[in-house]
């Protein structure tokens, strides 16, 4: 494989003015010829690499996700690279596990890196690392700037979670769920389950934890055992949807004889699958192919913004009648 010493050589250049025209500085066009010449005969990387330099593009764009052992984020890696390819575009993918300093890190190398632009879910406060960076488009989470964003209607999503377990029967509802010191989207959930019950005068409580207290285990129980007639559940994800079956079954509570439950996200443990729970379903395909249009357009006009919500709606999933 050709080095950036190859490069150089064949071109009658130092290897810095090579890596000069790799990082798109100012040099003589002479020079850039030289090397350019000098790429496509050695094929350094590919040829793709030299028509870039050119153009000021890469052709890839980076998604920086929580995790991927998330179906949820999982899907919207795959929906992305599937629109992204058939565009002509490369996904770099950005795994955080989780972690601030992951992500903080993972955007400066990016910037480095010459990638076209940026689509994240990140729950982190990285505001001041995104202004003035490269194009950049968040999934599920506002920030204190113009940034784009492209979410699911999860305001909506809660409302139409409280509205179905009504109609289903239940009389006394009760939410469960956690949330973030950083505001985002799914904070929603809740405020759209609370308004419908407060504008239909349906009896209900919550139970939200502040991250990193994800446990809710021992005010689950209390609360179920103080409020026995509760027969309504919205859990904020489907995830939490499970453990609290889980959770119930250890004081004889069981779904569908006891209680119905709704999740969010429409989690399946693959595409052919039924849904983990009865779920507001969030549509992830449309999630991934707005924000990559979004990006297009921000790559191509560094002021474009939008900022987009896509309706979601409910699926059965045998924790409900």
């Amino acid at each position: 494989m050709a080095t950036m010493k190859d490069v150089a050589k064949l071109a009658g250049v130092s290897v810095g003015s090579v890596s000069n025209v790799f990082n798109g500085l100012n040099v003589k066009k002479s020079t850039y010829d030289k090397v350019i010449r000098a790429v496509k005969e050695l094929d350094y990387e590919t040829n793709d690499l030299a028509r870039s330099f050119k153009l000021n593009h890469t052709n890839t764009i980076a998604l920086i996700l929580p995790t991927i052992w998330h179906p949820f984020f999982s899907s919207i890696a795959f929906y992305l690279e599937e629109v992204a390819e058939a565009r002509g575009y490369h996904v770099f993918l950005c795994n955080s596990n989780n972690n601030e300093e992951n992500e903080l890190n993972y955007i400066k190398m990016l910037r480095k890196n010459k990638v076209d632009g940026i689509i994240a879910i990140t729950y982190r406060d990285i505001d001041s690392y995104i202004e003035g960076s490269l194009p950049f488009v968040s999934i599920d989470r506002h920030y204190n700037k113009d940034i784009s964003i492209v979410s699911s209607d999860n305001f909506n999503g809660g409302r139409l979670a409280a509205q179905t377990l009504s109609e289903k029967g239940a009389k006394k509802l009760l939410f469960v769920g956690t949330h973030n010191v950083v505001y985002n989207e799914t904070m929603k959930r809740k405020q759209g389950f609370e308004s419908y019950c407060i504008e239909h005068k349906i009896d209900y409580h919550i139970i939200d934890l502040l991250e990193p207290d994800v446990d809710f285990t021992n005010d689950l129980k209390e609360f179920m055992i103080e409020h026995p007639d509760t027969d309504g559940i919205f859990a904020i994800n489907d995830f939490v949807g499970l453990n609290i079956i889980k959770i119930l079954k250890s004081i004889n509570k069981e779904v569908l004889k006891d209680y119905q439950l709704i999740g969010f996200d429409g989690i399946k443990m693959s595409n052919e699958r039924e849904y983990l729970v009865s779920t507001i379903v969030q549509p992830v395909k449309q999630l991934a192919y707005n924000a990559f249009e979004i990006l297009l357009k921000q790559i191509n006009d560094q002021e474009y913004k939008e900022q987009k919500v896509i309706p979601v709606k409910f699926m059965e999933g045998g924790t409900t009648h």
